[in-house]
């Protein structure tokens, strides 16, 4: 036989045994526990998704799917664990906006999400709510940017935290107004929440998921939420783009894996995922957090990564925001 005939033969078999090895690997995964990394606290939106798709993924797959809570540094601790984890499936991340806010905000990260992570599937797409103290003297949005043009740097407004997700929308709105108001930061939503009733912060873009019920018991006065469509969890709120065209914002979760974890594990935890997704059980629970569905392949959640990590770049910019 000759030696190029021998040669193609090889390369063909090489090819052939790696498109086997890959599939018999995800025919059997996972082959162990599963773990789920969330870099916040237990109890958050991002949590809950995860622990929601996670029991999913343990009844389809027969393995268990375990929550492990690593909080800190806006979520770049979890991530880094598992950018250096053994990339076969079995440590995975629950991607929240951090993901793409930390590539601006942070100088210097011993990762880039988008070159060391696998986007696997999104989860579930989930609105702030621009909320007012019951003090401030404004009913919506029209009213509250003319009351901040005409009181500047008067307004407190709250947040999670430098770089969250409740930070940046409200810089967003910033920019795109020209209001001037004063970032209070908290270490998490819930002390937020609770000064903004209080009437020590009188605006705070907060989860629809931790403000709904301070809404509906009247403590809080939505104004609009922050996704480009209206809430199904707040019908008769509008959003803030009916008021600042272009304007949107919103928390979405979703999973990622260490980059080069196989594709076909990747595939396989995509499918599954998706299907949960479709499930009407599943859908009920994703609208009780006050979220919708976030369906599509690994390209699709990647490109929304990218395209927020390029917006929320220009809105870190612009406010000169550093992480502490």
């Amino acid at each position: 036989m000759p030696v190029h005939r021998r040669t193609l033969l090889g390369l063909a078999g090489a090819a052939a045994a790696a498109a086997l090895s890959r599939t018999a690997r995800a025919d059997t995964y996972p082959s162990r526990p599963v773990r789920i990394l969330v870099g916040y606290s237990a109890g958050g939106g991002v949590d809950l998704a995860a622990r929601l798709i996670g029991q999913w993924l343990a009844e389809r797959l027969g393995q268990p799917f375990v929550i492990e809570n690593r909080p800190g540094s806006n979520g770049n601790i979890a991530t880094e664990a598992v950018v250096n984890a053994t990339p076969d499936g079995h440590t995975l991340l629950a991607v929240s906006p951090g993901a793409a806010i930390n590539t601006s905000l942070y100088d210097k990260l011993s990762f880039e999400f988008l070159r060391d992570m696998a986007p696997v599937a999104g989860i579930t797409r989930v609105p702030n709510v621009m909320g007012v103290s019951l003090s401030l003297p404004v009913t919506t949005v029209p009213e509250f940017i003319a009351y901040a043009k005409a009181n500047p740097d008067r307004i407190n407004m709250g947040s999670a935290g430098i770089g969250s997700s409740n930070h940046l929308s409200g810089e967003l709105l910033k920019l795109m107004t020209g209001v001037k108001m004063v970032h209070v930061p908290y270490r998490g939503a819930a002390p937020a929440l609770t000064d903004l009733i209080g009437g020590q912060v009188q605006v705070l873009f907060a989860a629809v998921t931790s403000s709904i019920e301070h809404i509906k018991a009247g403590k809080m006065r939505a104004l609009a939420v922050t996704t480009a469509t209206r809430s199904e969890a707040l019908p008769e709120v509008p959003t803030v783009a009916e008021f600042v065209p272009g304007y949107e914002a919103s928390n979405w979760w979703g999973i990622g894996a260490p980059k080069n974890t196989p594709a076909a594990i990747v595939d396989r935890l995509n499918q599954e995922i998706n299907a949960a997704l479709a499930d009407p059980r599943i859908k009920a629970r994703l609208a009780d957090l006050g979220g919708v569905a976030l369906t599509g392949s690994p390209a699709d959640f990647e490109k929304l990564i990218a395209a927020e990590t390029e917006k929320w770049a220009k809105v870190i910019r612009f406010a000169g925001i550093k992480a502490e």
